[in-house]
């Protein structure tokens, strides 16, 4: 339910104290369309908030939920491909998904028999609003307890940092002390800021036919880009960029550049010489295994020194825009500058997928394109743009250079024209579009 927060106050707040059911994706097998945690909130009007396939299953969904709601009772709901009956609720992709739906009455009287099924009042589907927004725009976590019926919660403010023993305290109040003790690899999902679900097993190691089983929803902050270099291709990618879910750092060490107005949608803006900058992110902890960084100045005194601090990182993924011949050139600087040339082949460079793109947003397609393609793991996808079958001739080095060389032109006009990916010497000034930094 986390991607719900955001809006779950003033959605609560428009509907005043009536009821509404929460539904939530606690299992899946197969090709899905939203993953374990995902949510959709539905009012006693029919009024819907957020959606868990995209049109396949919601309208069965929210059928069940009014049902929930006049009941007071939680319940369960499966759905799968079915081919024998063509107006069952289903999903065409083919997977199954098993959905739970808490309903959040608007009043419950004390010692009613709606109490000892475990239903919730509306009102502490308010109070974990609260208390999530309470968060102060961190990652909270969300931890709820699916195997007592009632659907109760506990909000983790900061899962990166809580103790073993402040942990322990947060899960007494869900499960009991006893219980709580069991919560083995908990600690462990939260850091890594996964969501699934966690059956805990009795004191003999063993789990029974209905074990306490947690909901665990946690997030990381969003996974950092890099652009290096303020020109049309970097505008472009920027949003691009952000609508992957990254947060996105422009840098460029001459101001008149990069305070350019089209820039100031980017998270942060950093004018300092690029080489400079990414050490001091990587010295000071901010650069991790998932950040990303594109290299996009298109100039060797600016690419050759960043390009040597980047390689010595653990990155998710490294792209250098530039032509054939001036990769080679790259190339063969960086090796005379004791660059690792294994490190060297992992860089994607003529950056960006071949798409055939000519403009600078559809170059930013074919950069966001492969970044998903890495970050995704793409059967088809090289892990690296230069150096794809080195091995077998020469070893790295020689592969490097080999895929730097002056081969056929790339159609993935990545700096405006395919003639300066075949190697030959049409001036940037006289490229359609392009933009000529120096």
């Amino acid at each position: 339910m986390l991607e719900l927060m955001d809006s779950l106050p003033e959605w609560l707040l428009t509907r005043g104290s009536g009821p509404c059911a929460v539904a939530t994706i606690v299992a899946t097998d197969g090709s899905v369309p939203r993953p374990l945690g995902t949510s959709m909130l539905v009012s006693g009007g029919g009024e819907v908030l957020g959606s868990l396939s995209g049109g396949c299953v919601e309208g069965a969904v929210i059928e069940a939920a009014l049902e929930s709601m006049d009941s007071g009772l939680p319940r369960r709901e499966q759905f799968r491909y079915t081919a024998d009956d063509a107006f069952a609720a289903g999903l065409t992709c083919g997977g199954s998904l098993e959905v739970r739906i808490q309903p959040y009455l608007a009043s419950i009287a004390a010692g009613s028999d709606q109490v000892d099924a475990g239903s919730a009042g509306v009102g502490e589907l308010r109070a974990l609003a609260l208390a999530m927004a309470g968060a102060g725009g961190g990652f909270p976590a969300l931890i709820t307890r699916l195997d007592d019926g009632g659907g109760r919660a506990v909000v983790v403010h900061d899962p990166q940092a809580i103790s073993e023993q402040d942990l322990h305290a947060e899960l007494i109040g869900l499960l009991g002390a006893g219980v709580a003790r069991r919560a083995v690899g908990l600690m462990s999902m939260l850091r890594a800021g996964q969501s699934g679900l966690l059956k805990l097993a009795d004191e003999t190691g063993e789990c029974t036919d209905n074990p306490p089983t947690l909901l665990v929803e946690s997030r990381l902050p969003p996974p950092r880009m890099l652009i290096f270099g303020s020109n049309d291709f970097s505008a472009a990618l920027l949003p691009a960029a952000q609508l992957l879910g990254y947060h996105v750092t422009l840098c460029d060490a001459r101001p008149v550049f990069a305070r350019q107005e089209r820039f100031r949608h980017a998270d942060q803006v950093a004018v300092n010489w690029p080489h400079h900058y990414l050490r001091a992110e990587a010295e000071a902890g901010r650069i991790d295994g998932r950040t990303v960084v594109c290299v996009l100045s298109h100039d060797p005194k600016f690419d050759v020194p960043l390009l040597a601090v980047a390689l010595e990182l653990e990155l998710a993924y490294l792209g250098a825009m530039g032509s054939r011949r001036s990769h080679q050139d790259r190339v063969a600087a960086l090796l005379e500058g004791g660059a690792d040339p294994e490190k060297i082949a992992r860089m994607h460079a003529p950056i960006g997928l071949d798409l055939g793109a000519v403009t600078a947003a559809e170059v930013a397609v074919s950069i966001a394109a492969e970044i998903v393609a890495c970050r995704r793991g793409a059967a088809s996808h090289p892990s690296g743009g230069a150096g794809v079958g080195g091995a077998e001739s020469g070893g790295a080095a020689a592969a490097v250079v080999r895929s730097a060389g002056t081969g056929a032109a790339f159609r993935s006009l990545k700096d405006g024209t395919g003639v300066i990916h075949s190697g030959t010497s049409l001036p940037d000034a006289l490229v359609p579009g392009a933009v000529k930094i120096s």
